[in-house]
């Protein structure tokens, strides 16, 4: 699994970060202003000032935590027999499940695994810097996965108690941590056998990001975690499926098959939280409609946005403008995400809503038409951005 725009230091909205560009929040309405005027939304949430040390892009804001009402927690200890049913289903039990092994060389025979290796060096070949880039942000993005389950787990009346918990919430967290683990474990072994990538970088990335943590401003809130992981999944499955695509399009099909492979998954996954936050509106639509506005205003930003090698302060940004250059995740991706939501959640037809809900639905409703504004602009901002040195690719510029 798995991604901030602006227009000084250009990021693309989703993958890596599918977060609104500086623009939108300056001329709707800034995530810091959101904050201080919804302090009645947050009157029972702590603040914590809270600065993260392992990364030079460190955060340095008033972490909001607990804001969910206490009483709110009984809704997810009533949905559980539900989540049985409904989401559980949508996991595959382990024999089902495809394995790295399945799309990489045979290590059972010596002669083969070195054969195949070739082979596979040779396709590799034919493919250019700028997409390993984009394919080893991909991969980091997912290795950074123990960071994903302990944000789980901070979210209140769904946190698996125990380590083994058997509710039907800490069931889901603990097998779709096991799911998407395979993906960063493939693409990892893939980068190393293909002799394209400089390994160690990306794997002091990695550490760099596992250890500055992340901070998408969830607020221990289910409401706001289950909107921005539909959102997330969404997001990495356009992001793999691109991939796949532009891997074809150079020649390797089998490098296309695996990128392939995990935004299936990612596209299930999406299913399962999709569903989840339909329930919530459903049962309690004035919260999840505040939630939805909240995440909107605060900007979706994918969970690598800490990312540093040990030598780029930027990297998240530049490896935004790469995703995007190549068409991999675009601002109109990102905006078409917003409109799916919007229609899939029937945010237009809530009725019955607080003042506070109703200009929460209006701020939502209204928000893709100001998006698709924008688009032409981060386009052409995205093209005129010098090229960009690496570390994972030796310090090539792309």
């Amino acid at each position: 699994m798995a991604m901030k725009m602006n227009t000084n230091g250009f990021q693309s909205p989703k993958y890596p970060s599918f977060s609104l560009p500086a623009v939108v929040t300056t001329s709707l309405r800034s995530p810091k202003l959101f904050m201080a005027t919804s302090s009645s939304l947050r009157s029972r949430s702590n603040e914590v000032e809270t600065k993260v040390k392992n990364s030079p892009r460190s955060p340095c804001h008033v972490q909001i935590t607990h804001s969910m009402p206490p009483h709110k927690i009984e809704i997810f200890k009533a949905m559980e027999s539900w989540v049985e049913d409904n989401i559980l289903v949508h996991l595959k039990p382990v024999e089902n499940c495809w394995q790295p092994q399945d799309f990489l060389p045979d290590t059972a025979s010596s002669d083969e695994f070195h054969d195949q290796v070739k082979e596979l060096r040779e396709r590799a070949k034919e493919i250019p810097d700028d997409y390993f880039v984009v394919l080893v942000g991909n991969m980091i993005t997912e290795e950074a996965l123990p960071t994903y389950q302990t944000s789980f787990n901070t979210f209140d009346g769904i946190r698996d108690e125990t380590g083994v918990s058997p509710t039907p919430w800490a069931k889901w967290i603990r097998a779709w941590t096991a799911e998407e683990n395979r993906h960063g474990d493939l693409l990892n072994k893939y980068l190393y056998l293909s002799g394209r990538v400089d390994m160690r970088q990306v794997e002091k990335t990695i550490q760099y990001l596992i250890g500055s943590g992340t901070d998408v401003r969830i607020e221990n809130s289910p409401y706001r975690g289950f909107i921005y992981t539909s959102f997330q999944e969404r997001a990495t499955f356009f992001a793999h499926g691109n991939t796949a695509k532009h891997a074809k399009r150079h020649g390797d099909v089998k490098l296309a098959k695996i990128c392939g492979t995990i935004a299936s998954d990612e596209k299930r996954h999406e299913t399962a939280y999709t569903k989840i936050v339909e329930k919530l509106f459903e049962i309690d639509p004035d919260e999840t409609i505040i939630a939805l506005a909240d995440m909107m205003k605060k900007k979706i930003t994918m969970p690598s946005h800490l990312m540093y090698d040990g030598v780029d302060d930027n990297l998240f940004n530049h490896l935004s403008t790469i995703v995007h250059r190549l068409g991999v995740y675009t601002m109109s991706d990102y905006t078409d995400i917003i409109e799916y939501f919007v229609g899939r959640w029937k945010v237009e037809s809530l009725r019955g809503l607080s003042p506070q809900g109703q200009k929460a639905q209006e701020y939502v409703c209204r928000l893709p038409e100001h998006m698709r504004r924008l688009e032409e602009k981060i386009q052409d901002q995205a093209k005129k951005r010098p090229l960009i040195p690496f570390s994972w690719i030796y310090g090539r510029n792309v």
